[in-house]
């Protein structure tokens, strides 16, 4: 099963939309609250290539991009591919 990361923050209501995708689509994550732990924020701008913002999602490692990113890849009908395992079912 795929290992899906979501870095993100309170109160962020991209962040608040990016996972009610997820969970609307049965997808367990792991949330990483860059808030609560800024040094990991460092980690995300690193892996997200540059990219400050949140949410930023990653799945087994390779970036899928952010709230609006995964909506684009969803109304494309691509985010169902790129999440394919990671169903939490």
């Amino acid at each position: 099963m795929p290992k899906v990361e979501v870095y993100s923050s309170a109160f962020c209501p991209f962040c608040y939309r990016a996972k009610k995708l997820l969970k609307d689509k049965g997808v367990a994550f792991e949330e990483i609250d860059v808030m609560m732990n800024p040094s990991r924020k460092a980690e995300m701008v690193e892996r997200a290539g540059g990219r400050t913002s949140v949410p930023q999602i990653f799945v087994d490692g390779d970036y899928l991009g952010d709230c609006d990113g995964i909506h684009a890849l969803d109304a494309r009908g691509e985010l169902d591919g790129r999440l394919a395992g990671a169903n939490a079912g």
